[in-house]
């Protein structure tokens, strides 16, 4: 099941089940209204049906407290910084304020002259959780998304601290949906890309993360508690690179969709 927030008619967002002509028989890509909040409780479908492209998708949660970020976790990636794998995951928070949607812009601020992307696996939580052992991982994910870890690269260096540098509002695009039927088996080989105006810049596959996601679930909880609709982010393959003012960056992975965001200058 695909999950999406969308407007329709510039009204407020609504929940809605994505169906797409290449699961269903060929009939128009279309989302089916859903009355309630998903990660909150029981739904069940309004009759109200959109065509996809009569709507517009926003982020497919607001994360009720956190974004929970990882770094370093493809070796190849950390190898481009020639920096070594960390002994354990590497965690640090982005704040549910640079939470975005698909299509929205990504803000280059004044303060940067180096704005990277980083195309992600998000997981999104379903259930209030602490210190969940690496074997029971399965049960508190709703689903899984696509995520940009929007970083100013040399506010990075400077800070030696990422918070600041990855924490701007419109830093966390997400989307464009939440897939919740997909096993870990089958998100543990999944291939993702990155464009920059239709440009290839990433190419890797989530089987290469250091840390797999029943790992990265055990040790953020371990820290913290999660809440249902907060976000891990699962750590970005090689090839990162800077953005300007007028890209397109668009994040693709196999099964999920694609994130696509303009850069636009702060004003």
């Amino acid at each position: 099941m695909r999950i999406a927030r969308y407007v329709a008619d510039d009204g407020d967002p609504s929940y809605g089940i994505v169906e797409l002509a290449e699961d269903a028989g060929g009939h128009p890509d279309t989302i089916a209204a859903i009355s309630g909040d998903p990660l909150a409780g029981p739904v069940k479908y309004t009759g109200e049906r959109h065509a996809l492209d009569d709507i517009r998708l926003v982020s497919p949660v607001i994360p009720r407290s956190k974004v929970v970020a990882i770094g370093k976790n493809y070796a190849a990636h950390a190898a481009e910084f020639n920096s070594t794998v960390p002994t354990e995951p590497l965690a640090f928070l982005k704040p549910n304020t640079s939470v975005i949607g698909p299509g929205e812009p990504i803000l280059y601020p004044p303060e940067t002259s180096d704005l990277h992307f980083e195309g992600e696996l998000a997981i999104v939580i379903g259930r209030i959780c602490r210190r969940v052992p690496a074997e029971r991982a399965a049960e508190v994910i709703f689903g899984y998304t696509i995520a940009n870890d929007v970083t100013c690269r040399d506010l990075q260096a400077k800070d030696r601290q990422w918070s600041r540098a990855k924490g701007y509002d419109t830093f966390c695009p997400l989307g464009p949906w939440i897939s919740t039927h997909l096993s870990l088996d089958e998100v543990a080989q999944l291939e993702i890309s990155t464009t920059l105006n239709g440009q290839a810049r990433q190419a890797s596959d989530t089987s290469l993360m250091v840390y797999p996601i029943p790992r990265l679930i055990e040790f953020v909880t371990s820290f913290t508690t999660l809440l249902p609709g907060d976000v891990i982010l699962t750590g970005t393959p090689e090839g990162v690179g800077p953005m300007q003012p007028g890209d397109s960056v668009s994040v693709q992975i196999t099964g999920l969709g694609t994130l696509t965001n303009p850069v636009v200058a702060e004003s």
